[in-house]
């Protein structure tokens, strides 16, 4: 009779009480995640920042020089350097980035008059609301816009540093499936936060690959505007042929009859998209066939978003294109 009832509230205790204990407790966790969630986006609306909430921005075209929002002005960037479907990690991302960029433009200043320029060749890109607008498809107009504004608002104050220090957070297009490092494109000693590393999925998008056919006319032509004296035998292969690479993967040297020069100068005397190319002469005609979209260095903004597709946060994206950095609040400083 007693291994009866013990069996029997056994039985109990299985089906019934022990299910309302877990179903208990899991209420207040979701109800807890909701107030953590919801706190998050309070705590983002009423953020304020103790420096740097308003900059000068300078618009090179008119020389007119504009106090703006740092996060107004970030919400032009954003939908300026990055298109609006990418993934909102990636784009999240991108924000924390261009904040980063533009604090760090701040305390090593450029501009006399200005904190910043809406040139990207100099600074970075930055498109009006209105012009942005009209270049969307009606239908997308607002919510492209709500979006870029909720990621931008979503990291609000969050900036890279490496050493308790803004970084110089260089960006680009496609990288080709691995970064460059600076010092292979600018020289100098480089950055210990900019290092090369692999991203795959890039080869997925328009950015990636890319060709340049010349003849041979044109071919001197344009590589006579810097150098005047330049001769090709084109009839000898060796007479155009790359004589080393980059760890990025991209020419270092290449050789163009009686001249050496850099990857980086072929690439903007060329009008190629990247310094990651090969050489095919033939027909003819001199073709250069492109990986990639810029210069190579830092976050590969198609890089970003095929890392978010396959799940990966901001934080986790700023964390594979920098090295050894931390993502903090600009006001604990």
């Amino acid at each position: 009779m007693k291994k009866l009832l013990l069996y029997l509230l056994a039985f109990i205790l299985i089906c019934f009480i022990i299910p309302i204990m877990l179903t208990k407790r899991t209420v207040p966790t979701i109800a807890k995640q909701e107030n953590t969630i919801q706190q998050i986006e309070e705590n983002n609306l009423n953020y304020e920042y103790n420096k740097y909430g308003t900059i000068n921005l300078l618009h090179k075209k008119t020389g007119e020089v504009e106090q703006v929002n740092l996060d107004d002005y970030l919400c032009n960037v954003v939908s300026a350097e990055m298109p609006a479907n990418y993934e909102e990690e990636a784009l999240k991302a991108q924000a924390i980035v261009a904040r980063t960029y533009t604090v760090f433009k701040i305390l090593n200043k450029k501009h006399e008059n200005a904190d910043i320029c809406d040139d990207s060749t100099c600074c970075q890109a930055w498109i009006s609301k209105e012009d942005r607008l009209a270049r969307w498809e009606e239908s997308q107009r607002e919510s492209n816009w709500e979006k870029i504004c909720r990621v931008v608002n979503a990291t609000k104050g969050n900036i890279i540093t490496y050493n308790n220090s803004p970084i110089n957070a260089f960006f680009h297009s496609n990288s080709g499936g691995k970064t460059e490092a600076p010092v292979n494109v600018w020289g100098g000693t480089g950055y210990p936060y900019l290092k090369t590393v692999e991203t795959s999925g890039e080869d997925s998008y328009t950015q990636y690959a890319s060709e340049v056919i010349l003849t041979h006319e044109e071919l001197l032509k344009k590589l006579k505007e810097k150098y005047k004296d330049i001769s090709i035998n084109f009839s000898e292969q060796e007479d155009i042929k790359v004589l080393e690479y980059t760890e990025g993967g991209r020419v270092k040297t290449i050789k163009f009859g009686n001249h050496q020069i850099s990857g980086v100068e072929a690439r903007t005397l060329l009008g190629l998209r990247s310094a990651n190319f090969e050489v095919i002469n033939e027909n003819g005609n001199i073709k250069f066939s492109v990986k990639g979209y810029g210069h190579g260095v830092g976050m590969s903004q198609t890089g970003a978003d095929s890392l978010a597709k396959q799940g990966s946060s901001a934080n986790d994206i700023i964390n594979h294109f920098y090295i050894g950095v931390e993502i903090k609040d600009i006001n604990s400083l």
